[in-house]
This record gives structure tokens, sequence and C-alpha cells, in this order.
């Protein structure tokens, strides 16, 4: 017997519950973009390690630790995407549909991190990305947490908190930046080597801690806030104006970074505690010079990632997910006569009543186990055709709710009956 072949650690099958939450939540995402005017994008899952490089930024960690590259056979270095962002820019730079035009775009799929895995934090798992290119006002910033919202309420999700904050202009953070390195470096003792390692390299992400042991140092660091440009502090200010007029709770978190060079101005994150320490279930934000940085034109933009697998475990955990959708009817098929004629019914049935589901019995099998699985499957009918049935050219329509309700009905009247007990 052949040894057995493992699934690679933290990338992992979907099947069963999983599935069944996993597509609730990616449609309701569709159709809630699709109600703002947003357009699906597919994108690429291998892109070349430069765009990760260039974008994110060479000394994040995702660069550094997490991305899994590989040369390509003419030896040029690849990356399976960590995050979406990056290719959807590269995509609409090299198609064209940056300049002077305003795009709404959402996109999901598998992105890919070395990292420890956990609940909630998979070497694969799925994204849901939206991005829009083109507008630099806060209105847009305030429609995007304005469309999530909306999701977690068709979702039936209660109890995430929005955190925002401004990051300022490039030049208001390298400014920041400075005055931030001064003062961790008068508190290096408090440091983790993580953080001190930060400190030559990204000091912002030292904010964003999670170490309990540095938590006064880091609450005591000068706030970016306080640093910030005048246009950016107007901007945030907008912002914050149109969260309170949409009735929107925000909670203004000066120790938002976000781990992504690229970001500017508005971020924000929506967070719960019910999934231990991977609390952030979406998170964005404003990133107006990335386009430029890429290879575009100057195009200001801004956009969110949801984590579907985080997303799916509060689902699940709260019993949010709707129950897998029972057929309308069971097909019972007894003798290899009844098989032909009962296929080919079936697709009429489909042809004529395309709302209703009907799910085969096949492999054969005796009228009492035929029932059985008719009965388990939730259906509330069963067509029932034996030999006699095919010689009379009838079947016997049962009802599965009703005891002792059932009918004989010839092929030909079959769909027209079938209409009439199902309205």
């Amino acid at each position: 017997m052949a040894k057995q072949i493992s699934a690679i650690r933290g990338m992992n099958d979907l099947y069963g519950a999983d599935v069944e939450a996993f597509d609730f939540l990616l449609e309701t995402a569709q159709t809630t973009l699709k109600q703002y005017g947003y357009q699906s994008v597919r994108l690429p899952i291998v892109e070349k390690t430069e765009l990760f490089a260039r974008s994110i930024g060479e000394v994040t960690d995702i660069v550094e630790k997490e991305m899994y590259t590989f040369d390509d056979r003419n030896g040029e270095s690849m990356t399976l995407r960590p995050e979406g962002t990056a290719g959807c820019v590269r995509a609409m730079i090299q198609n064209g549909l940056t300049h002077n035009q305003i795009q709404k775009v959402y996109y999901n799929g598998p992105m890919f991190r070395y990292e420890r895995p956990q609940r909630g934090r998979y070497r694969q798992f799925n994204q849901f990305g939206v991005e829009v290119f083109g507008l630099a006002s806060a209105d847009i910033d305030a429609e995007l947490i304005t469309l999530s919202a909306r999701l977690w309420d068709k979702l039936g999700l209660d109890g995430l908190e929005l955190q925002i904050n401004s990051l300022g202009s490039k030049e208001a953070r390298v400014a920041y930046r400075a005055v931030l390195v001064e003062y961790f470096e008068r508190h290096k003792e408090a440091l983790d080597e993580d953080s001190l390692r930060r400190l030559l390299t990204n000091p912002l992400r030292i904010l964003d801690t999670k170490n309990p042991d540095m938590k006064e140092v880091v609450e005591a660091a000068p706030k970016l806030i306080d640093h910030l440009d005048v246009e950016s502090i107007e901007h945030f200010e907008t912002l914050k104006t149109h969260l309170d007029d949409l009735g929107i709770e925000y909670v203004v978190n000066p120790n938002l970074v976000r781990g992504l060079d690229y970001y500017n101005r508005t971020v924000f994150e929506w967070v719960t505690t019910e999934l231990g320490a991977q609390g952030t279930v979406c998170a964005g934000g404003r990133y107006d010079g990335l386009v430029e940085q890429i290879g575009g034109k100057s195009t200001p933009a801004v956009g969110f990632a949801m984590g579907m697998e985080r997303l799916m475990a509060l689902l699940m955990d709260k019993d949010l997910v709707p129950a897998h959708a029972s057929p309308d009817i069971y097909m019972v098929m007894v003798g290899e006569s009844a098989q032909r004629p009962g296929l080919v019914i079936a697709e009429k049935i489909r042809d004529e009543l395309m709302a209703v589901n009907i799910q085969m019995n096949c492999g054969g099998g005796s009228f009492k186990s035929q029932f059985k699985k008719a009965d388990k499957s939730g259906a509330d009918f069963a067509i029932v055709m034996g030999e006699e049935e095919v010689d009379q050219q009838v079947v016997a329509v049962k009802s599965l709710r009703v005891e002792g309700e059932q009918k004989n009905v010839k092929w030909d009247e079959l769909t027209a009956h079938l209409h009439s007990i199902m309205q």
C-alpha cells in the first residue's frame, strides 16, 4: 500500500460546513459590492518578486520572512502573492485603467505567507479585496468603511469594533520617524529583540507590537496624529464627520499603523475579541503613492482586504451560516428499466421548472433503501419509478411531508402537476 500524502502544513482543504460558510460569505460580499457599483477583477496568483519588494517594502516582515519565492526556469524570481493590492495596482497600470479614470473593483482568492499556522492564520489563506483608484477625497474612504459595515449587518455579525487612524503624508511620517526613533533609543532596555531590529528598519511597526511587556513604553511614545500635516488633519476630520453622519461608531487608535509600507493618511481595521490573537478581520486604508511607485502616473487610491477564514470562523461560532439547501424532489428509480426514462424525465423537469432542485438516486438500491435516502435528503416530494410505472408511462409523486399523499401522474403531464403542487 502506497504511503499516504498529506497536505502541506498550513494549507487546508475546505469541505462540508467550511465550504457552506465560505460560499455564504463570498456570495454576500459580492452582492454587497455590486450594490455600490463595484466590478469584479481576476488577478494572477504568481507575480514577479520585484513587485512586492517595491510595494510592500523590502524591510517588512512579509518580504523578509514570509514570502514563498522561487526562481522559474529562466532564472527570474517569482513569488506567490502574499496580498492582493500590489497585483491589483500592477494590473490597473498594465491595462491602462488608472490615468484620469475612476476604477472601483473587488477580487478574491488565495494568498500565501510562511507563518506559524494557528486558527485564523494559515500559510494559504483567502482574501476578499476591494480597491478604488482615482479618488482622493475622504468620502470614498467613508464609503469603503460604510459598505464593510453593511456587509457585517447582512452577515448578522455584531460586536466588531472599527478602529481608525491617519498616517499623514510621506513627509510628515519621515519627520515623525525621527522623533519616534529618538524616543525609542532612550528606552532601548524596554524593547524586545524584534522591536530592536525594527528600530533600524521600520520603527512605526513597533507601535503595533503585540508584546504585553512593551505596552507601557509604546503607550507613552509620541503620537503620529500629533505630527500630521495640515491637509491630512483636514482629511481625517472630514472622514470622522462622514462616519458620524452615517451613525458608524469608531475608535481612534493612534498606534494603528498597518504592516505595509505603502499606506498613507487613512488606515482602518475592524477587530473582534472573539478569535484570540487573530483579532483583525478586515483592514485597509489609503495608498496614494503606490501607483506611481510601481510605475504608473500619480493616482490616489484606497482599499481594504478581508480575511475569509477569520470571518468564516466567526460565522460558524455564532451559527450564522444558512443550512445547506435541501432538494425539492428526490428521484427514486427501482430497477434497470427505470434508469433511462428517469434521467430523461429529471432533465425535462430542470428545463421547464428551472427553480426546482432535483436530486437523483444513482447507483441503484432497493425501494426501501432509496426511500430512506429520499427522506434523509430533506426533499418535500419523491418521484417514484419502477418497472410497472415505466410500462404505464406514469410516475408516482409522493409527499414526504404529508402522510399518505400520493398521486400517479402521466409523464407528459408531470411538470404541470409539479408546478401546481409546488407553488
